[in-house]
């Protein structure tokens, strides 16, 4: 991303979710970050950041689990009981969401659009 404004707003909503936890209040800044990136031609980070506000107005928090990184072996990840701390979750996605040149964030940022796809009952 070459917007500076993007970093900050990126570093405005960690800062809000550190001192208020996950509110409505940082949704208008996911929602212009989500401007920011469209015009600079990032789809996934669009997908990730409208599905982001999307599931904190339905569901009034982030109930998407940080991506493993290695997945426990016989273990199927619906049936693995996951403990979900959403500002620590959603911190994580934006943080993330600084570096998209690094392919693990890339990666993380496919699985948490995937399960909020699922969640979301989207399957296109």
């Amino acid at each position: 991303m070459n917007n500076s404004k993007y970093y900050k707003i990126l570093k405005e909503i960690k800062a809000e979710i550190a001192a208020n936890g996950i509110s409505d209040s940082i949704i208008d800044n996911l929602k212009a970050l989500r401007v920011m990136v469209v015009d600079e031609n990032q789809p996934l980070l669009a997908k990730a950041l409208r599905l982001t506000y999307q599931h904190i107005e339905k569901n009034n928090t982030f109930n998407v689990a940080i991506p493993d990184d290695e997945p426990i072996e016989g273990v199927e990840k619906e049936d693995a009981d996951v403990d979900i701390n959403p500002a620590e979750s959603l911190t994580y996605l934006l943080s993330n969401m600084e570096d998209i040149s690094n392919k693990m964030n890339i990666a993380d940022i496919r699985e948490f659009v995937a399960d909020m796809k699922e969640q979301a009952g989207e399957t296109w």
